[in-house]
């Protein structure tokens, strides 16, 4: 069996050892009191590997708990899986189909979250056992009583056994995250009206701490729920209320600094609502009074700033600054309300749909959005389960042409050697070929030391059990082909009799799944993600690039509001967070330019997301001539930033019309701004915003380069 991925969370050594223990009780136990207290070996056989692929094969993340909860909701899907591999097992040709379409399926459910994507490789190896000869569809039922048998005391063992203690969840970052927001909102509303440099260093840790990379698999919100969808969005919101807050301008000089009319009570409903979000979203309190008193109080002053003349630069910078806070608190406590309550939640009539669009929707629906958006070869999660699919039905044509002995042992060396990439798939076949041939030598001196006598195979059995699934975890893939090469001679050894040429069997089936593997590796996408990271941040960011000269196009001539068609962002900006999701968990190449800060890349294509929709949507008046130049030049800086990013990434970026060069230092783009409308300036706050964010992408020092570990980065 494979080591799990490099990175993944939970893989100490007294993780593995509780997680090796609860495994051999379970699989042990059930292949135990079916062969020998009830005489059924079918039921044996399956209770056994029922028990063993869904807890040594998966990757499911969490505790114990967390895992068993897992296996409870897959086990209907099992018994599909089982029943369909039984008896689409009658032919070569039914079984390499349905190899090819489940294959298919179950790995690209990898697009639903880390939980399913880590159950996927046990429920494929649940398929592959029963679609092999002999085709027996009068043994389905002691099929499915064996593995239910087996995954009922593999529940057990992980909610029950050595239990651990769960981690701090996301909601209760984020619950964190909004209590910090409310202390330093309270401190915003006193002299000197700006936060200390503690508080501010305080807000920048809370932003890092909701980094989904920094969070173990188990608690990020990764799936395509209402609920999922929702917390993360809450930590979105929350990641950038604190960047505003930290970078809100000071008040407007003397005659002050005093706090501009309106200013006292927009604090003030902003601390009140962040601090209502914390207490819901940590289960101390269910109102959403304070959220519905900041809707309010955000549309006066949207509607009283839009009645007011013209303002000056300090008044209309801070002014803008508010709103985005504002609208930052708002976005909040909508999704903390979306996370808590999912389709109970008490929404006002006019939410935002295009941002909260998931509000209200049932799961089908949100599961088919997630996977459709997925459904085609730009999608990592597409090019994955293209690769994998195609190598299980490979392996099943040669097993079933060849008549080949123990055939699924070849498929499953396929399932446990594959990698995202053929540089990896290669290194990975090459240690675990090594192993399975050390560990079919010794298999081969014990078969023919023991013999027959099936009473030692049994007492040894746990023992060499727990070993292998302690070691291979901690030592590697060549420790857990070895040992698991020893482990399955042994169970065969006690279901009939064999000799030491089963060892050569098994080297055999390794060597051909492996092969198998490493030509669809190179075949199929073999630079994994790596490239495709590049290709699909080069096109978020030349998008948002077309994006900030349509939106500053539309501030600049002014009219009524509206809401934009940003549907290509969307995609774009999903594209490139699931490419950088795989990212992290393959091996670093020297081609990856070490100046790319990736994390970064996906923040601003979140924030060009809002803050399009939201200029877009608040509408108003032209900005006059001197002030159309300034953002005109000032979004053709931007622009220009943006595509000089995507090239820097190392893969063309789309066609797009020419953005013209940046207006040089000292010209009317980067004059003081003149008086204009409250709009204006939120425009020139976004753009600078924006500006900031590129220049993180790029930068030589940040935590995602060659001296940082994977998954930090430098993103605000």
């Amino acid at each position: 069996m494979g080591a799990q991925p490099e990175g993944s969370a939970g893989r100490g050594p007294a993780v593995v050892t509780r997680r090796a223990l609860r495994t051999t009780l379970s699989a042990c136990a059930s292949f135990f009191v079916c062969l020998y207290g009830l005489d059924r070996p079918v039921a044996a056989t399956y209770a056994l590997f029922a028990a063993v692929s869904m807890a040594a094969l998966s990757h499911i993340p969490g505790t114990g708990r967390q895992r068993a909860a897992v296996m409870v909701r897959a086990t209907p899907t099992a018994w599909v899986l089982l029943t369909l591999g039984t008896f689409l097992a009658v032919r070569t040709w039914t079984a390499v189909v349905g190899m090819l379409l489940i294959g298919f399926f179950l790995a690209f459910v990898a697009a639903a979250g880390p939980r399913a994507a880590g159950a996927a490789p046990g429920l494929q190896l649940l398929y592959i056992l029963p679609c092999f000869p002999p085709y027996a569809p009068g043994t389905l039922g002691e099929r499915l009583v064996g593995a239910t048998f087996g995954l009922l005391l593999l529940v057990l063992a992980e909610a029950f056994v050595l239990p651990e203690e769960p981690g701090p969840t996301y909601r209760r970052l984020a619950a964190d995250a909004a209590g910090t927001a409310a202390r330093c909102v309270d401190e915003l509303g006193r002299a000197p009206y700006t936060l200390s440099a503690a508080s501010a260093q305080t807000l920048r840790a809370a932003g890092e701490s909701l980094r989904p990379f920094r969070v173990d698999e188990a608690e990020r919100p990764a799936g395509p729920g209402l609920r999922d969808r929702a917390l993360s969005h809450a930590g979105l919101a929350a990641r950038t209320l604190l960047a505003r807050l930290v970078n809100l301008p000071p008040p407007p000089p003397p005659p002050g600094p005093v706090p501009m009319e309106q200013e006292p009570e927009i604090l003030t409903a902003v601390g009140r609502s962040v601090s209502e979000t914390a207490a819901l979203l940590d289960g101390r309190a269910d109102t959403t009074e304070a959220a519905d008193v900041l809707r309010r109080v955000r549309e006066q002053a949207a509607a009283s700033a839009a009645r007011e003349a013209p303002t000056t630069a300090a008044r209309g910078r801070r002014r803008a600054a508010l709103l985005e806070v504002t609208d930052a608190a708002v976005a909040l406590a909508t999704a903390a309300e979306l996370a808590v309550r999912g389709r109970r939640a008490r929404l006002p009539e006019d939410v935002d749909s295009g941002r909260f669009w998931y509000a209200g929707k049932r799961a089908p629906r949100l599961w088919w959005h997630r996977l459709a958006g997925h459904a085609g070869p730009r999608s990592v999660y597409f090019q994955n389960a293209v690769r994998i699919s195609l190598a299980l039905a490979a392996a099943r044509t040669v097993a079933g042409v060849d008549s080949l002995p123990h055939g699924f042992w070849a498929m499953l060396a396929v399932l446990s050697l594959t990698r995202t990439t053929a540089a990896q798939t290669r290194a990975t076949v090459r240690v675990a070929i090594t192993g399975t041939l050390l560990g079919a030598l010794v298999t081969g001196l014990l078969l023919a030391l023991i013999g027959g006598h099936t009473t030692i195979y049994a007492i040894a059995l746990p023992f060499v059990m727990l070993t292998a699934f302690r070691v291979g975890p901690v030592r590697g893939v060549g420790w857990a082909q070895g040992m698991f090469t020893l482990v399955v001679a042994f169970v065969f050894a006690q279901l009939a009799p064999v000799t030491w040429q089963l060892a050569e069997v098994r080297i055999l089936d390794v060597i051909i799944g492996s092969l198998i593997g490493v030509v669809f590796g190179v075949l199929a996408w073999p630079r994994g993600a790596q490239k495709e990271l590049h290709r699909a941040v080069a096109l978020l960011l030349t998008t948002e690039a077309e994006t900030v000269e349509r939106t500053t196009a539309a501030v600049v001539e002014g009219g009524p509001g509206h809401v934009p068609d940003d549907r290509p962002l969307q995609h774009a900006l999903t594209m490139a967070e699931s490419a950088f999701a795989q990212h992290q968990n393959e091996p670093r190449t020297p081609e990856t330019p070490a100046t790319t800060d990736w994390q970064a890349a996906m923040m601003s294509g979140h924030h060009v997301l809002w803050g399009s929709r939201r200029l877009f949507v608040r509408g108003g008046p032209a900005v006059g001539p001197a002030n159309s130049a300034r953002l005109d030049g000032r979004a053709v800086g931007v622009a220009a930033g943006m595509r000089e990013a995507a090239e820097r990434v190392g893969v063309e970026p789309e066609p797009a019309d020419p953005p013209g060069a940046p207006l040089p230092t000292g010209s009317a783009a980067d004059a003081p701004p003149g008086l204009s409308s409250p709009r204006f300036f939120a425009a020139l706050a976004w753009l600078d915003s924006l500006d900031v964010d590129i220049r993180r992408i790029t930068a030589s020092d940040h935590p995602s380069g060659p001296a940082g570990p994977p998954g930090a980065s430098g993103a605000p």
